[in-house]
């Protein structure tokens, strides 16, 4: 398969980690007869800083116009003015509605050499292994009006948290499709006792249910889901809910791994052009130290493989590098380790290398 990747590192140690997924990337196409070529563009800050702008036209048209994109992490202290104009993060917010990106899938499994890496208490933890199936271009963040302005002599801010019914089922039906090659049960997180919105997306979930009559759903408050992530994380298959629920809940869920360096995303649309990154920041404070954890970039890409090169086996080969590589004891310092960047990565590339 000849294949362009873009790749936007971003801010931080947005560019370390993307240079080992490049690196894991580049032998997969080696071992495999494939052809992967790499076009790098700016994005947040690092655009900001030469354009002006947190994302260029010429960038985001080169998205569209590639196999799928590699993303690192946008943002820092030097841009971090709640009140400028242009911020990093409307870099991510622009290449998600310029792509059509509706749907953000984060895997959540646990090794099992990493149990003690959680602060949950171990019984609590084996067999994790969920997916949080997040709404990614409507809600709040994108809701209109939205700004500030005067009333009365006192500032008053709005955000406008809007749903249309098609952005609904259309991440619903992705969420059931999804459990049906999973265990089978959708959980689908609103807040239904006091948002209309909630009370929409929870009408839409049980319409959508009589469709898969194989799933089991279960209408849960947000709430509710935030205490069962770190109370009874097993119950959990599939989760899917609306932005900014979906974005709280999956931060609290990368504890359940140990690290927030070492899980994975996948940003889809209707076609098979995705958005793949890891969970966390740009990490301004260590970035340059060569210590920022590569695993959740690195299974990002493994993601690409899958969703957007339909590319199964060598995508498990990196998921199988990298599970080897942690039960033999390699650990960068965010899991008590200390392997720096380019250790960790050199391991997980030659135990790619030695696998069929």
């Amino acid at each position: 398969m000849n294949a362009n990747i873009v790749i936007l590192p971003g801010d931080g140690i947005g560019p370390e980690v993307t240079n080992a997924a490049m690196q894991v990337l580049t032998l997969v196409a080696s071992k495999y007869g494939h052809s992967f070529s790499f076009s790098p563009h700016l994005i947040g800050g690092a655009s900001m800083d030469k354009h002006g702008t947190a994302l260029t036209d010429e960038a985001l048209a080169a998205c569209k116009s590639s196999k799928a994109v590699l993303l690192g992490a946008v943002g820092g202290p030097q841009w971090d003015n709640p009140t400028a104009p242009v911020r990093p993060e409307q870099g991510l917010l622009a290449i998600r509605k310029g792509l059509g990106l509706y749907a953000n899938l984060r895997p959540v499994k646990l090794y099992p050499s990493l149990i003690n890496a959680s602060p949950l208490k171990p019984e609590l933890l084996h067999g994790i292994d969920l997916l949080v199936v997040r709404e990614l271009t409507g809600g709040l963040y994108f809701g209109q009006p939205k700004g500030r302005k005067e009333v009365n002599g006192h500032v008053c801010a709005v955000d406008t948290m809007e749903y249309y019914d098609y952005e609904i089922e259309r991440i619903l039906k992705l969420a059931f499709q999804l459990a049906s090659d999973r265990r089978k049960k959708v959980t689908s997180v609103d807040k239904a006792n006091v948002l209309e919105t909630s009370r929409l997306w929870r009408q839409t979930a049980a319409a959508m249910a009589a469709k898969y009559p194989d799933i089991e759903l279960e209408h849960m408050l947000v709430d509710t889901a935030a205490m069962r992530l770190v109370t009874a994380p097993r119950s959990f298959d599939v989760l899917v809910t609306e932005n900014t629920f979906g974005d709280i809940l999956t931060d609290e869920a990368s504890i359940l791994a140990g690290s927030m360096g070492m899980l994975p995303s996948a940003s889809l649309g209707d076609g098979g052009l995705g958005l793949y990154e890891p969970i966390h920041g740009s990490a301004p404070d260590i970035a340059g130290k060569g210590i920022a954890n590569p695993i959740g970039t690195i299974l990002s890409a493994a993601l690409l493989l899958r969703y957007s090169l339909l590319l199964e086996q060598e995508a498990c080969v990196i998921e199988s590098a990298v599970e080897t590589a942690i039960a033999e004891g390699s650990r960068t310092r965010d899991l008590g380790g200390a392997c720096s960047t380019e250790e960790m990565t050199t391991i997980i590339l030659s135990k790619l290398a030695q696998l069929r």
